[in-house]
């Protein structure tokens, strides 16, 4: 047979998906159907695999990662048939669940082994079975059994790894219980039970038991909170204590596995999903504007796509750099989550509501005891400042995921693709040390303390935190004041025990020329547009254009404006220009980091007081607004002079 061809996106081609106009149900589900046409032309003969473009390898088996490629675009495809939508190829999957669960086929997926990626792929599986009928309707009685073998009664005799993963042992036994099928509800309640230690409260849980602080996306959008709100829904009537339970719990996400992409929305479609009753001020149309702006502004990102129409392993474009070891090639399809609010009935008020804003309804100020963060909603972003939180093993580029001092909405954080120099480091929202001269850097990974702290009656994070064992840093952490809503406080109190370089860097930012896409020049007032000082290349380090003094500090404009001044007055820092390794930023393939560096000689105890500016571009932004605030930085509050010694 000739492989069929499929999408082809050759030079300025748009997407399909970029195409649809969504405003309504039907629309989403149109949008689903542009994400899921591409993957046919890569489904194996049998229909059991799919084996995305992309070659690269994961830390699983290559037939676990075709699994991969074929279970996790069921989020969307079971969501569409639970709320009677259509799909031309719903065959396609239950074909190769057929092939896929028999032992006797040359695709079978084999039995899962202990910890096995095989078992992640179970709870999109297992959740399709329980929504839609028409997949277990279509299996005779050995198609029936060869299931129950594979999905339910494997993973219920193996180890798996004490996190969020337990929640897809839940859902693989939860879909054979729903078409009767051989399930264990002991295991079922007995991992539920576990699941509830990692709850901290407040509606957020950890990724893990006792011990660890990561409530990222998978406390959330990903996994716990999104299968919490899944397992309310479909248990309720057997479970009314336990789904009652879970409807209560929120979180606000961040971290690692940002390469799921729009799944970061799937929380609030499952709000709907779950029949939660919202509280207030919260309403439907709020809820259905942030999912379908969600979705909306992914239809702007136009680098996300393979030349075959496939998604690739990257967030805004392809990037292996920010990529966990245990993203494959079809790992992206995790995406498919956002797609739970077509599961959502068309009458209910989710879809039947016009999209409001939240306006005044989200505070300016919120302060997040559990996870560590302090929100912000003001200056024209959202911001969280973050401090304790850390991955359970040191995962690549984990001090970016996790311990950067703040994440914007509008400025992504940034990874390192190498580790020599600055420029390989990329060191936006963070502070590192170096002792070699500034070839190799250490920032914050792990804190010694972490805690939500109160001055004057308003929130600050305080953390301690060591990137040698003689040298010790006390970061404070000051939200934005409405009187200067754009910047933002980073303190930090640094004893020394040997001669170590500083740089302390802003947000990334574009660096590319509106015109014709050059790097940006020395600020032009005309254009709204530049830097200041003047990028100077790598190699040049020392030009003196390239720097100024700390107190005057550094800024680059173009898709807004980012920037950041010493306050202090005990030392002189000097501020330049960072040109980041292209690909090191997860949404500018392109940037520039404005950055305050120093070096503290042994046994010395110094006292920064960096001020970050952050003014994004956007609607009813003029381009010429973007450094109105940039000459009045905040003044340092007099607790924290005192607290210095300023």
């Amino acid at each position: 047979m000739e492989p069929k061809t499929g999408l082809v996106l050759g030079y300025n081609g748009i997407h399909p998906f970029s195409k649809v106009k969504i405003t309504d149900r039907a629309s989403v589900q149109e949008l689903l159907r542009t994400l899921l046409d591409p993957l046919e032309p890569f489904f194996s003969p049998q229909k059991a695999r799919v084996k995305c473009p992309g070659a690269t390898a994961v830390r699983f088996d290559q037939t676990a990662s075709e699994v991969e490629g074929i279970c996790r675009p069921l989020w969307g495809l079971a969501c569409l048939l639970a709320g009677d939508g259509e799909y031309h190829g719903t065959e396609w999957w239950i074909q190769g669940i057929k092939s896929g669960t028999d032992p006797e086929n040359p695709e079978y997926w084999g039995y899962p082994r202990d910890n096995d990626q095989r078992m992640v792929e179970m709870c999109p599986l297992g959740y399709a079975l329980a929504v839609a009928p028409t997949i277990w309707q279509s299996l005779n009685e050995k198609e029936r059994v060869n299931v129950e073998n594979w999905l339910g009664n494997s993973i219920n005799e193996k180890n798996m790894p004490n996190t969020n993963w337990l929640w897809f042992r839940v859902f693989a036994n939860l879909g054979l219980k729903k078409n009767g099928g051989k399930f264990s509800q002991e295991r079922l309640d007995s991992d539920i039970e576990h699941l509830n230690t990692f709850y901290r409260g407040g509606g957020w849980s950890n990724d893990g038991p006792e011990g660890i602080h990561q409530m990222d996306y998978y406390s959330s959008s990903f996994a716990i909170q999104f299968l919490q709100l899944l397992y309310a829904k479909l248990a309720g009537e057997d479970e009314p204590e336990r789904a009652a339970e879970f409807k209560k719990r929120r979180s606000i996400p961040f971290g690692r596995s940002v390469g799921y992409r729009f799944a970061m929305v799937s929380f609030w479609g499952a709000l709907a999903y779950a029949g939660v009753e919202l509280p207030k001020p919260l309403t439907w149309g709020m809820v259905k504007g942030v999912v379908l702006r969600h979705l909306r502004w992914w239809q702007t990102q136009p680098d996300i796509w393979s030349p075959s129409g496939t998604l690739t392993i990257g967030f805004s474009y392809p990037n292996m750099y920010m990529a966990e070891n245990y993203n494959s090639p079809g790992s992206p399809y995790w995406a498919c989550l956002a797609f739970i609010c077509l599961a959502v009935p068309a009458d209910h008020p989710f879809w039947t509501s016009e999209e409001e804003f939240p306006g005044d309804a989200i505070p300016k100020i919120k302060e997040l005891k559990h996870p560590g963060h302090i929100a912000s909603y003001i200056g024209n972003h959202c911001m969280l400042l973050s401090s304790g939180q850390a991955c359970s093993y040191p995962m690549k580029g984990t001090h970016s995921k996790y311990g950067c001092f703040a994440y914007s909405s509008a400025y992504a954080y940034s990874v390192p693709p190498g580790l020599f120099t600055l420029e390989q480091y990329a060191l936006a929202s963070q502070l590192g040390f170096s002792d070699d001269g500034g070839e190799y850097w250490k920032t914050r990974r792990k804190s010694e303390y972490a805690a939500l702290e109160h001055r004057d009656g308003k929130p600050v994070l305080v953390s301690i935190w060591k990137p040698f064992p003689d040298v010790t840093v006390r970061t404070t952490l000051i939200p934005p004041e409405s009187e200067t809503p754009n910047w933002h406080l980073r303190v930090h109190q640094i004893e020394a025990g040997r001669e170590v370089m500083t740089a302390d860097g802003s947000f990334a930012i574009c660096n590319q020329r509106a015109g014709d896409g050059r790097y940006l020049d020395l600020y032009d007032a005309a254009k709204h547009e530049g830097t200041r000082p003047k990028i100077i290349g790598n190699y040049d380090l020392n030009t003196p254009d390239g720097w100024s003094a700390g107190k005057d500090g550094a800024f680059a404009v173009s898709k807004g404006a980012v920037g950041i001044k010493a306050l202090e007055d005990k030392v002189e820092r000097a501020a330049n220009l960072v040109n980041a390794d292209p690909n090191s930023n997860l949404v500018e393939s392109r940037t520039v980091i404005p950055t305050l560096q120093h070096t503290i000689k042994p046994g010395e105890t110094v006292s920064y007081v960096s001020a970050i500016y952050a003014k994004p571009s956007g609607e009813g932004v003029p381009k010429e607004t973007y450094l109105d605030g940039w000459e009045k930085p905040p003044q340092i509050p007099g607790w924290l002079k005192a607290e210095i010694g300023a």
